[in-house]
């Protein structure tokens, strides 16, 4: 019998203080066989907390989340990062859309959901294999399998918040950040935490990535795409060590991998140009407007094919003004999965 009441005892003890923790991995939910899921993160994350101390190199993070989200448990951080594609247009009846294709070798894909008590609600997509996971070791089966997905406020890849603010990477072939020794350091992807958390508009979001250093996580360089739900966009590139802005005088913006600052154009070698023209004539041909159906299929049409390997890994869209939006796996244009933000504008 005391046997039997320690033990009772000890899960009590165990459900209180992971509570959070557990809620949060039994919202855990695959919607696409490719290994697409969805989460709704509930409690505090650690972001401020995060925030005073930033990190200098991924192991900082990695020690960060180890100990505030994943209980001790090691996180080792698998950088990814290729050639993708965005862009921010309007709709015939004025909302904002914001899309953008990730592509890569495999990666499991989490749908994120947070709500902060000191910022926005925002719906993330977290790149999974960021994490450890792979197409052998996904997160489901029991708890102790999808636990490492506890880490995924801190790996969004994109993102809208309740405001309708949106943010994406993607990859760059080369990128200086400016560094000052009184400055907090993020890397790549808190970076994009930091602006869904706490920025309304480009403009808040590009003063606060003013406010911290950045470092490129395993060395992948980055720009981002933001959007806000005025139809103002820019991209934000790292160039001599400056935080410098590029902006469009048309009622849209495309990016993809190559430094557009002042004409740079400096690419990969590869199509990121073919697929930025294949957008923009896209657009262009309709009038300098897309509809949901024509955004989407256009993400599909310029997913990135290497040789026969299909390297699109998920696509997703949302409307800046709604806080609806669609998301897709592996060009499975026709197998789209709504949801809906709440937004507060």
């Amino acid at each position: 019998m005391g046997a039997g009441i320690a033990l009772l005892i000890i899960i009590i003890t165990v459900l209180m203080l992971f509570w959070k923790e557990l809620r949060s991995l039994m919202s855990l939910r695959k919607i696409d066989d490719y290994g697409m899921y969805q989460m709704t993160y509930y409690g505090d994350y650690g972001f401020d907390a995060f925030l005073k101390v930033g990190a200098s190199d991924d192991a900082d993070i990695e020690a960060f989340v180890t100990k505030r989200l994943l209980k001790g448990l090691p996180i080792d951080l698998g950088v990814t990062g290729d050639g993708c594609t965005a862009f921010a247009v309007r709709n015939h009846d004025g909302d904002i859309l914001f899309a953008r294709n990730f592509d890569f070798t495999y990666a499991p894909s989490l749908q994120l959901y947070t709500a902060p008590d000191n910022g926005y609600a925002s719906v993330s997509t977290v790149n999974l294999a960021f994490a450890g996971y792979s197409e052998d070791n996904l997160p489901e089966g029991s708890l102790v399998d999808s636990f490492l997905a506890l880490a995924a406020p801190f790996l969004p890849f994109d993102g809208m918040n309740e405001r309708g603010l949106a943010i994406a990477l993607l990859a760059v072939p080369e990128a200086q950040a400016p560094y000052r020794a009184d400055k907090i350091t993020l890397n790549t992807t808190t970076a994009i935490r930091l602006v869904l958390d706490k920025a309304a508009t480009i403009e808040e979001a590009i003063a606060l990535l003013k406010q911290y250093n950045i470092y490129f996580s395993g060395d992948i360089k980055c720009h981002y795409l933001i959007a806000d739900a005025s139809g103002h966009s820019v991209i934000v590139e790292y160039v001599n060590q400056k935080l410098c802005v590029v902006e469009t005088e048309k009622e849209y913006q495309v990016a993809s991998n190559f430094i557009a600052y002042q004409g740079l154009n400096i690419g990969e070698g590869f199509t990121e140009f073919e697929r930025y023209e294949k957008v923009q004539d896209e657009i262009e041909a309709n009038q300098g407007m897309l509809e949901e159906h024509q955004a989407i299929q256009l993400l599909a049409d310029v997913g990135v094919f290497d040789g026969d390997t299909d390297k699109l890994q998920w696509s997703v869209l949302y409307n800046l003004t709604t806080g609806a939006g669609e998301i897709f796996a592996n060009r499975k244009a026709d197998h789209t999965v709504e949801f809906h933000l709440n937004t507060d504008r």
